[in-house]
């Protein structure tokens, strides 16, 4: 079991890290959402936004980026579930990006 003090610890080291890796899925067009934090278990539970929905190698930013980057900087972090948001068609999703993306629709 954690103190208060870790946990409180570790939140922040989760918050900063995330606001580090942002901005580099912002200029794609898409966004990182944080859904859930086990501080004690090491899990975390992070969304990929906007159109991170529609790239075709969204599964890399997800496993090669995102997660390596949370387990080998924090070294709580024990697992890290990723998931798309799947809100938006793809198309509009594709219409938001500026990079890797592979748009389902073609003008």
């Amino acid at each position: 079991m954690i103190t208060a003090e870790q946990r409180k610890e570790r939140l922040s080291q989760l918050d900063e890290l995330m606001e580090l890796m942002r901005p580099s899925v912002q200029m794609d067009g898409g966004d990182l959402q944080l859904l859930s934090v086990d501080p004690e278990e090491g899990t975390v539970e992070i969304r990929l936004v906007g159109a991170c929905s529609s790239c075709a190698i969204s599964s890399v930013t997800l496993n090669d980026g995102v997660s390596r980057l949370l387990k080998e900087r924090l070294d709580w972090v024990k697992n890290v579930v990723g998931t798309l948001d799947d809100s938006m068609s793809e198309e509009e999703s594709s219409l938001l990006g500026q990079g890797g993306y592979i748009p389902k629709y073609t003008s």
